[in-house]
């Protein structure tokens, strides 16, 4: 075990804890590009900016904001990133995750993921939903290192990284609401490129249906300290069985597409929050 990882961890999570007025989240957030939009429902907030927590990662990137936001959502108090941490920033995976680790100090039992992804599978559109059922890792894992016994095992299971119950339970609450979904495979790179067609391609045939470049080591580091996890992802662009000239992907776009969607996410993600 490192114990100056620990010390860190403990310290961000004292200084988040700070500012909850004795407040202990039941439900870790991690909200996506352009996903914004659930933290308009969170009530009674508290926002403590990323900067104001000492050795803490600052989000860079576009869409993400950079604060935890303490409320209650659903019945439940919860704890969202209002942006997420991505290693293709620079920051090195003990940082990309280390919110994870901070929210499981503060007390959460349950972690919900999202994410805005591209279309690998031909039958998924823009602005379409996917409940992640499964992931393929494609970036350095999280747990390499020392092991931070205090949190899980070397060599965590990961055998179901996405919970089964909470997946069938959102599937049930979908069909109530009428909210199309599909169920698939994310694939995580490390970015910040997009994917060439090849390896779109590529991708495809190894199994997966949408690819981003996030999630994954917030999974992984969740499911180490046993922790269910639910996971959505929102189509931003659509796979294309032939690809012109013109064709590219822009990032100001992805953002627009998931921010249409995300009304059909946070409708979801509220009604799943309230039946835990």
């Amino acid at each position: 075990m490192d114990p100056r990882e620990e010390k860190k961890i403990n310290k961000a999570a004292d200084a988040v804890r700070s500012y909850l007025r004795g407040r202990v989240p039941e439900i870790g957030i991690v909200l996506g590009s352009g996903l914004g939009k659930l933290v308009e429902k969170i009530e009674d907030q508290i926002v403590i900016p990323y900067r104001e927590i000492q050795g803490f990662p600052v989000s860079t990137a576009i869409g993400h904001k950079g604060n935890f936001i303490s409320g209650t959502l659903g019945g439940k108090q919860v704890i969202a990133m209002q942006g997420r941490i991505h290693y293709y920033e620079g920051y090195d995976m003990s940082e990309v995750t280390i919110p994870i680790r901070v929210m499981k100090v503060l007390g959460i039992q349950y972690l919900f993921v999202s994410n805005a992804a591209g279309g690998l599978n031909f039958d998924y559109n823009v602005g379409d939903l996917m409940i992640i059922r499964d992931h393929i890792n494609l970036m350095p894992n999280p747990l390499i290192g020392p092991n931070l016994d205090i949190f899980g095992p070397r060599f965590p299971d990961m055998t179901h990284p996405y919970d089964l119950k909470l997946i069938a339970k959102a599937e049930e609450i979908a069909a109530e609401l009428g909210i199309p979904v599909h169920k698939g495979v994310y694939v995580g790179l490390s970015g910040p490129c997009y994917e060439t067609p090849a390896e779109m391609r590529f991708l495809k045939m190894v199994g997966a249906d949408v690819v981003g470049m996030s999630t994954i080591p917030e999974v992984i580091v969740a499911r180490h300290s046993s922790i269910p996890v639910f996971g959505m992802s929102v189509v931003t662009d659509a796979s294309l069985r032939d690809i012109d000239s013109e064709y590219k992907i822009d990032g100001e776009a992805v953002i627009k597409a998931a921010d249409a969607a995300a009304d059909k996410m946070t409708s979801l993600f509220m009604a799943l929050i309230a039946s835990i």
